[in-house]
C-alpha cells in the first residue's frame, strides 16, 4: 500500500544542487555527438556506421529507463542515485580505452544504461515540491539539464580538438565519481513511498498505461519531438564538416552554447505551466520545433539561419518536455517514477529511431533528407495533439 506523502523542505540551494547534477548526468548521453567524425576516423568508420554510436548511447538509455527507474518508487533514491553514478563512471572508463568499433558500441550502450540518475532527481524534485510550485521547481531542475545537453557539445567539441575523443570520456568518469560523493552527503534521504516486489511494480507500469490516456498521449508526443530533436543533433558534425562550411567538432559543439537561449526558458516555461494548462503549451511548443526545420531547411547556407533554427528547436523541445513532465507528474503522486519511465523510455526510443533516421536520410539525401526526417517527426507530433483535442474537445487534460 501507499505511503501518504510527507512535506519536505526544497529550498533554492537543493533545487541549484540537483538541476546541476541532472545538467552533469543527462551530458553523458551528448558528448559523443560532436566527436562521431573523430571516432569514426580513429576506427576507419564511415558517418553511418558512427552514427550507430549516439543511437546505441539512446537505446541504452531507454533500457535502462525500464530497468532502474521504477526503483525510485520501492527504493531510497540516494543510494539509489549514488550507485548509478558509480557504474556510469565505470562505462565512461570502458569507452575511453575501446581498441575498436565493437568496443565502443558496448561501452556507448552501456554509458547510455546507466546515465539515469537525472530521470530519478527529476521525479524527486516534484515529490519534494509543493503542488502550486511544482511547475516552476521541474522547470528550473529542466533548464540544468537542457543545459547540460547542449553544453556536453561544447565541452566535447573542444576537448577533442585539443586533446581527443577518450580524454572527453576520461574527464566525464572523474566527473560523475565526484558527483556521487556530492549527492551521497547532501541529497536528503527519500523512503520509499511504495511496498512492492519488483515484478509488481513492473506489471503495474503496464496498468497506469491503459489506465492514463494523458500519460499515452504525453508518452507519444514526447517521443516523436525527442526523435526530431534527436535527428538534427546526430547530423550537424558531418554537415558542418561538408563543403558548405567546412568546420571541425569544435564548431559543432559551439552551437550547444546558442541552444541555451532556448534552455534557458524552461523556468519560464514551468511558470507558466503552473498558471495556464500545460496541454496548450504543448502544441504550441510542437509548432515552434516544425518552425525550426523550416528554418534549417530554407537557410541551409547561412549560418545565421542555423543559429536562429537552434534557438527554435532548442525552445521548442523543453516547452514540450517540461510541459509533459508537469502533466504526468500531477496524475498520481504515488507513480512518478512509473510514470517517468513510461514517458522518457517512449521519449528516448523515439529519439533512437530519430538518430538512425537522421543518419540514414543523411547519407542518402543530404541536409534536405534530415530537415525531412525532423519536420515529419515534429508533425507527427503537433497532429497527436490536435487530434486527441478533436476527438475530446469537451474532456479536460491535465
Amino acid at each position: 500500500m501507499p505511503n501518504s506523502e510527507q512535506p519536505k523542505q526544497l529550498s533554492k540551494t537543493l533545487v541549484l544542487l540537483m538541476a546541476v547534477s541532472c545538467g552533469l548526468g543527462i551530458a553523458n548521453l551528448y558528448y559523443n555527438q560532436p566527436l562521431l567524425a573523430d571516432i569514426g576516423r580513429t576506427f576507419g568508420a564511415d558517418d553511418q556506421q558512427s552514427g550507430l554510436v549516439s543511437m546505441l548511447t539512446q537505446i541504452g538509455f531507454a533500457v535502462g529507463l525500464f530497468i532502474f527507474i521504477p526503483f525510485g518508487d520501492i527504493l531510497e533514491k540516494r543510494k539509489l542515485i549514488t550507485v548509478l553514478l558509480l557504474s556510469v563512471g565505470v562505462a565512461l572508463i570502458s569507452l575511453s580505452v575501446a581498441q575498436n568499433l565493437t568496443w565502443v558500441y558496448i561501452a556507448s550502450f552501456m554509458v547510455g544504461l546507466t546515465t539515469v540518475t537525472p530521470q530519478i532527481i527529476v521525479p524527486f524534485v516534484a515529490e519534494l515540491a509543493p503542488p502550486n510550485e511544482r511547475g516552476k521547481a521541474i522547470g528550473n531542475v529542466m533548464s540544468g539539464l537542457l543545459i547540460g545537453i547542449l553544453l556536453a557539445r561544447t565541452v566535447a567539441g573542444f576537448i577533442g580538438d585539443l586533446f581527443s575523443w577518450r580524454a572527453m570520456f576520461g574527464f566525464a568518469a572523474a566527473m560523475m565519481f565526484g558527483l556521487a560523493y556530492v549527492l551521497h552527503r547532501y541529497l536528503p534521504v527519500s523512503q520509499p513511498i511504495m511496498k512492492l516486489s519488483y515484478s509488481g511494480l513492473i506489471r503495474s507500469i503496464g496498468q497506469l498505461i491503459a489506465s492514463q490516456p494523458t500519460l499515452r498521449e504525453s508518452a507519444l508526443i514526447g517521443a516523436f519531438v525527442f526523435g526530431s530533436f534527436s535527428a538534427f543533433w546526430t547530423t550537424l558534425t558531418f554537415f558542418l564538416e561538408g563543403p558548405n562550411y567546412q568546420y571541425g567538432s569544435s564548431a559543432a559543439g559551439l552551437f550547444g552554447l546558442v541552444g541555451i537561449v532556448g534552455a534557458a526558458t524552461a523556468s519560464l516555461i514551468g511558470r507558466l505551466a503552473d498558471r495556464v494548462s500545460p496541454k496548450y503549451m504543448i502544441g504550441l511548443m510542437s509548432m515552434v520545433v516544425l518552425i525550426a526545420y523550416l528554418s534549417f531547411w530554407l537557410l541551409e547556407t547561412r549560418l545565421w539561419g542555423l543559429f536562429i533554427g537552434v534557438v527554435l528547436l532548442d525552445l521548442g523541445y523543453q516547452g514540450v518536455h517540461v510541459s509533459n513532465q508537469t502533466r504526468i507528474y500531477s496524475l498520481l503522486p504515488n507513480a512518478r517514477s512509473r510514470l517517468n519511465t513510461v514517458y522518457m523510455v517512449s521519449s528516448f526510443l523515439g529519439g533512437s529511431i530519430g538518430s538512425a533516421c537522421g543518419t540514414i536520410a543523411w547519407q542518402r539525401w543530404g541536409w534536405l533528407g534530415t530537415c525531412a526526417i525532423g519536420g515529419v517527426m515534429a508533425t507527427a507530433a503537433f497532429l497527436i495533439w490536435l487530434g486527441h483535442r478533436l476527438i475530446h474537445p469537451r474532456r479536460e487534460v491535465q
